[in-house]
């Protein structure tokens, strides 16, 4: 038996990337997934967001893996579409364990650059959409009287400083102290709730044309291998970049009985990129 026999998980942002990985394993050790994601273009990203084929392709992975799933199409900003989807699939599956607060977006800019959509859609979706996410779901666990696990995702961005991020950081920041409340309040119910910090990972927030002119000014048409270049200098450690899996895994040490005793803390895996 997996570590999350028997457990079901609801995860936003599941479509690709982190929150697809998340649910691969998390599948592979047991549990049911409620899965959630846009799956459309979101306006503000300077890169292709999400779509409902790489949703359909989550559900393809967790189904091969004979577990449960639910996928629904649904904006983290929309407190009663998130609020539908839990419900259902906590009707068909009969509890909830986990919540995964995943979905985010990236964008780039000098904070007095910015205009108001860009600032507003990025406190609405990474920082709203992990609220909104939260009072949806955590109710289905309390009322299941056998605790358990919120793992909201941040960024090492919330702890150092980069300039043309300011609101990315702002938003990332502000799920640490959301965090530190929810870990308080419902430890009474036996619910660990922890954000997971994360540096540069390799999925398509961050391999894009966006963020690689981010990261090298210096060039007129950078690629990704521009890109590798820059990021060699941010890490302690020699990697460029992690994989979403390397994120995955300490998200299982955080919801599962290995980390029974860890709330309230800031989770960080970034190659020793805070040093």
């Amino acid at each position: 038996m997996g570590r999350f026999e028997g457990k079901v998980a609801f995860i936003t942002g599941a479509a690709r990337g982190q929150g697809r990985s998340h649910a691969i394993k998390l599948a592979e050790e047991g549990a049911d997934i409620i899965a959630v994601d846009i799956a459309e273009q979101v306006k503000t990203a300077p890169y292709p967001t999400s779509t409902s084929e790489d949703l359909a392709e989550t559900v393809k992975a967790v189904e091969a893996l004979d577990r449960r799933i639910i996928a629904r199409t649904a904006d983290i900003r929309d407190l009663a579409a998130l609020t539908a989807v839990a419900n259902e699939g906590v009707a068909e599956f009969g509890r909830l364990d986990i919540v995964l607060a995943n979905a985010g977006i990236s964008s780039i800019g000098p904070l007095l650059d910015l205009d108001e959509n860009t600032w507003d859609e990025m406190i609405d979706i990474n920082l709203s959409g992990a609220w909104k996410t939260l009072k949806a779901t955590v109710p289905h666990i309390i009322a299941g009287g056998r605790g358990g696990s919120v793992v909201i995702t941040s960024s090492l961005a919330a702890m150092v400083a980069n300039g043309n991020n300011g609101h990315y950081s702002a938003a990332k920041a502000g799920l640490v102290s959301l965090m530190k409340t929810a870990a308080k309040e419902w430890a009474p119910h036996n619910i660990r709730v922890n954000t997971i910090h994360p540096t540069t990972v390799q999925t398509p927030m961050i391999l894009n044309d966006a963020t690689y002119a981010l990261f090298r000014p210096d060039l007129e048409k950078p690629g990704y291998d521009d890109f590798i270049v820059a990021a060699n200098t941010l890490n302690a450690l020699p990697v460029p970049v992690t994989e979403p899996i390397d994120i995955t895994n300490a998200v299982l040490y955080l919801t599962s009985d290995d980390g029974r005793y860890v709330t309230g803390t800031t989770h960080v895996v970034d190659a020793g990129g805070a040093l």
